[in-house]
């Protein structure tokens, strides 16, 4: 019996994203090619204003592309209307963000039920959000709503949020630039130890090196283009 054909976890081709503005044309990424294996940790760095989280943003499907391709998981996504969006995000992955982005009127087992929620499975999984605040250590606190947890805390209910629906792909945007160095440090173990676990594809953009050095690959962003890749 043939082995199944296995896709990519990301694959993009001639992605370009251009902004017209009253007088010129913006070229905020220029010609990116990429993949990234099933399993892969990779880390996409450079300065403020290198395209980066643009990048990101195209992937996870928050932004439109100019021009290229992007494949999720072997599904092209460049095209798609946003339901259809909606829909292939809820089965292939998983995002955190710097700013934690909780609904501020749910508790924190509220939020990490939303994705469920969103795909109209959670009467089922109610116990898996449960488990995931206890691996982040907030067992104790599923029931107080933002306003009532540190930014450290925030973060971990946010990265329990993104392993809700066991996403083959986590995507994260600086996921500790808000958070002091210890709170950092204790965030970026806990979302490390869950990648291993849960055998997730995770693509991080960071400008932090010590981050980076965590990461399988590190791919360098500079002016719109990749400069390095590097294992």
């Amino acid at each position: 019996m043939a082995n199944p054909v296995l896709h990519p976890a990301v694959r993009v081709r001639e992605l370009h994203k251009s902004i017209a503005t009253a007088t010129h044309t913006v070229d905020i990424l220029r010609g990116i090619d990429f993949d990234v294996p099933q399993g892969q940790f990779v880390a996409i760095m450079g300065a403020s204003g290198s395209g980066k989280s643009t990048l990101l943003g195209l992937l996870a499907g928050l932004d439109t592309v100019s021009r290229g391709s992007i494949q999720l998981d072997g599904e092209e996504i460049t095209g798609l209307n946003e339901d259809s969006l909606a829909l292939l995000r809820a089965r292939k992955l998983g995002f955190v963000f710097q700013s934690y982005q909780l609904i501020p009127t749910l508790t924190a087992e509220e939020n990490v039920l939303l994705p469920a929620e969103l795909a109209g499975t959670a009467g089922s999984v109610g116990e898996r959000a449960r488990t995931l605040l206890n691996e982040v250590g907030l067992a104790d606190r599923r029931d107080h709503y933002p306003v009532q947890l540190s930014g450290g805390e925030q973060q971990r209910v946010a990265l329990a949020r993104a392993f809700m629906l066991a996403p083959p792909i986590l995507m994260a945007d600086e996921p500790t630039g808000n958070l002091d160095t210890a709170n950092g440090a204790h965030v970026l173990e806990l979302l490390l130890n869950m990648n291993r676990k849960e055998g997730t594809t995770l693509v991080l953009v960071t400008h932090d090196p010590q981050l980076a050095a965590r990461a399988d690959r590190r791919i360098h962003m500079r002016d719109g283009v990749i400069v390095s890749d590097e294992s």
